[in-house]
């Protein structure tokens, strides 16, 4: 009996290792996986906001220490230019209104390394879906293409651009569709010369064309986002990088 015991629970741990293994994302063939699954090695941000938590990033503020200013994880890797990026995503603990609300930076700068702070490209997202996917540019010219437009961006004035409309890269109701409110999504970002494109789940939810020399940026560094406003949880995983030509 304690024989066929043994074998029995030798027989689970190892049902239980494989199922482990596999729920955990393989890294496709020439992608780079940048996060390790463990710490925040390779990256940097406020700690007391950041973490990992069971094998995932973890990012909260919290009611009794808000904080006055966006703040973000910033990968220490070399800069980005032309490269497709894979990442994972979910928020947590929302309030009722799903104010929550963050991001993916990339070609973007560091402003305020203290407070590490960050300015350029966003991939948006935000817990009620209303801006989920869309081309926002982070302490610059603010939206530059909302969710499902296809858009070229031309030199306007100031921070404000000439945005010119030119299609729609998915309907509206297919880009809201496609966002889960309540679990995991995956937000592809590709940024080939100055065409950038926003991909959730599979639905293409921002097509741009940045024709303005001025403003467009070719490289740049990648971050994610903490919103400032009320307390929010935001958790990342399987964020995987491919540099292109």
């Amino acid at each position: 009996m304690t024989g066929i015991t043994t074998m029995r629970t030798l027989a689970l741990i190892l049902v239980n290792a494989v199922l482990a293994f596999s729920s955990r994302a393989e890294a496709p063939a020439s992608f780079q996986p940048l996060f390790n699954g463990k710490d925040l090695r390779g990256w940097e941000g406020n700690t007391s906001l950041w973490s990992v938590q069971n094998g995932v990033i973890d990012g909260r503020t919290r009611a009794n220490a808000p904080i006055s200013t966006n703040t973000f994880l910033i990968w220490k890797g070399a800069p980005l230019k032309n490269f497709e990026l894979r990442a994972t995503f979910r928020f947590l603990d929302n309030n009722e209104q799903r104010t929550a609300n963050s991001g993916i930076q990339y070609r973007s700068k560091v402003l305020d390394a203290s407070g590490w702070v960050v300015g350029g490209y966003q991939g948006d997202m935000d817990a009620a879906g209303r801006y989920v996917g869309m081309l926002y540019e982070e302490r610059g010219r603010g939206i530059l293409a909302k969710p499902g437009e296809r858009v070229r961006l031309l030199p306007g004035e100031g921070n404000k651009p000439k945005i010119e409309v030119i299609g729609n890269a998915a309907p509206k109701a297919a880009v809201e569709a496609a966002f889960d409110r309540d679990g995991w999504n995956e937000l592809i970002i590709v940024a080939n010369g100055n065409h950038l494109r926003h991909i959730l789940n599979g639905v293409v939810t921002a097509d741009v064309i940045d024709d303005d020399p001025a403003k467009a940026s070719t490289e740049g560094i990648l971050a994610l986002q903490l919103h400032k406003g009320p307390p929010m949880h935001v958790q990342f995983k399987d964020i995987l990088l491919r540099r292109l030509p």
